[in-house]
């Protein structure tokens, strides 16, 4: 049984605002995706300033995404009090902070601080653009905007890897983080002016008690469709996240030996060919809804054969099979997006945003995870200035242990999820059933 948001009332808005209001949410959660990868690029520079080893430095991502994870529940409760507006706009702001406490700061504990506002800020974002997307656009058109919505958000991290780069070689350090905090609060300014949370007249969604939001997270945690969301996003984000946000900067320029200007070309076609596959896997969830979880489990298939691939060659990987390992990293984010798409279809508006809340820490507490592992193996194995590419081939191969939790928990939780739809009267026929049939559809 679905859920699914109703169409728009004709009339109800002048057909270009629904896009104003979107592109802007939109410009929202790319600026809060270069603050948040901003890090990564910065990761050798962070090292040398703040005079500190790979795990301490891993510690700064790890609180960041601590503190994004733990506020994604908290978060979406309030979303659904507060409305998408306001949410952003504080984001927006307390990521600004963020960015201008780490142009300052010079030793470990003010960068920590950074981080953590960086990360509180952030957690406000995403799901504040994805309660848009239902709210603004008939239900045929949810799927594809999601995963656009991700999937352009990235972007972001192209002026991470690209501008903020050509900064931090040129002014340096302090130049550069204060530029990014500058315009996230240019983005603060402009959801302020451009931004509604629906096209109702009244401007917010209806006010709820503290008891109607308290069993909203109960309800939406209970459903095992909304647990099935939150294990899909565990288990295909973390790979090209803890890649992109930390550690694939160092592992292709120290581990892998290539040219920094390489690295961050590595590091856009990552986010290019997210933006590419992200459109196909929304097409392919629209015309094939039951079969959700085996693209899920394809996703995951492919980022794990591809770092298997790379792990197990003998010496530096050529350039060709980087990429290729990069491409396959790129599906992970747009496979995530699959998550929210349970969570809409198991939830009906009212706890859209606890339960998108509920889906987004899977993805992250999976990432904190590896980033944290990443960087204590390197330290345990580094005997020379900086990690070789020995080191990296075995502090990378932790990913196996999060991969293995992650389609444990899809496969449990798929298999309750469709007992569910069973006790609805919904059967979800085995692929083998479904293709047959398909074969004597096609010969009639």
């Amino acid at each position: 049984m679905t859920t699914r948001a109703r169409p728009l009332p004709a009339g109800t808005t002048r057909p270009a605002l629904p896009w104003l209001v979107w592109g802007t949410g939109l410009l929202a959660y790319v600026v809060a995706v270069m603050h948040r990868t901003s890090l990564g690029v910065a990761g050798v520079e962070a090292q040398e300033r703040f005079d500190t080893s790979a795990s301490a430095l891993a510690s700064l991502a790890v609180v960041q995404l601590v503190v994004y994870a733990g506020l994604q529940v908290p978060v979406g409760v309030l979303l659904d009090r507060f409305g998408s507006r306001r949410l952003l706009v504080v984001g927006a702001l307390v990521m600004a902070a963020g960015q201008a406490v780490l142009a300052l700061a010079t030793t470990p504990l003010p960068a920590l601080a950074g981080r953590l506002l960086v990360g509180t800020g952030d957690a406000f974002t995403f799901i504040s653009l994805l309660r848009l997307v239902p709210a603004w656009f008939p239900s045929r058109r949810v799927p594809l905007l999601t995963q656009l919505s991700g999937i352009v958000g990235q972007l972001g991290q192209v002026l991470s890897a690209v501008p903020l780069v050509v900064l931090l070689q040129g002014p340096g350090w302090t130049t550069t983080f204060l530029a990014a905090a500058a315009t996230g609060v240019l983005v603060a300014v402009l959801v302020l002016i451009a931004v509604r949370d629906s096209p109702d007249a009244t401007g917010g969604p209806p006010v709820r008690t503290a008891r109607d939001l308290l069993a909203d997270l109960v309800t939406a945690w209970r459903h095992p469709g909304t647990r099935l969301g939150l294990w899909t996003h565990f288990t295909t984000q973390f790979s090209g996240t803890a890649f992109a946000l930390l550690w694939g900067f160092p592992y292709l320029v120290q581990g892998q030996g290539v040219r920094t200007a390489t690295a961050s070309a590595l590091l856009t076609l990552f986010v290019l060919a997210g933006m590419v596959t992200g459109p196909v896997l929304a097409v392919l969830v629209q015309r094939h809804p039951f079969r959700r979880s085996w693209l899920v489990l394809a996703v995951v298939a492919v980022n794990a054969l591809a770092w298997t691939v790379v792990l197990l060659w003998p010496g530096p990987a050529p350039l060709p099979l980087l990429v290729v390992l990069v491409l396959s990293l790129a599906l992970g984010g747009p496979g995530s997006l699959i998550g929210f798409d349970f969570a809409r279809t198991f939830n009906p508006p009212n706890r859209l945003g606890t339960a998108t809340g509920i889906v987004n820490v899977g993805g992250f507490v999976a990432s904190l995870v590896t980033i944290f592992l990443v960087g204590l193996v390197l330290d345990l194995r580094r005997s020379g200035a900086s990690p070789g590419l020995d080191d990296f081939r075995v502090a990378m191969a932790v990913q196996y242990l999060v991969w293995t939790v992650g389609v444990v928990g899809i496969v449990t939780t798929r298999r309750r999820v469709r007992a569910r739809l069973a006790e609805a009267g919904v059967v979800v026929p085995p692929v083998r059933e479904a293709l047959r049939r398909r074969r004597e559809a096609r010969r009639r």
